[in-house]
């Protein structure tokens, strides 16, 4: 489980910085991040 959430990790982070013009991007992708991450830990 573990190794699933850190490739899952890395792959949303080089979206997220190939995806991201601006700082409200950013903002953005990193709220979505941890809306996953926290839907993740309710499992």
């Amino acid at each position: 489980m573990k190794k699933l959430f850190v490739l899952f990790l890395a792959v949303v982070s080089v979206s997220a910085l190939s995806a991201c013009n601006t700082v409200q991007g950013i903002g953005k992708d990193v709220k979505k991040v941890g809306e996953v991450v926290e839907s993740a830990g309710k499992k």
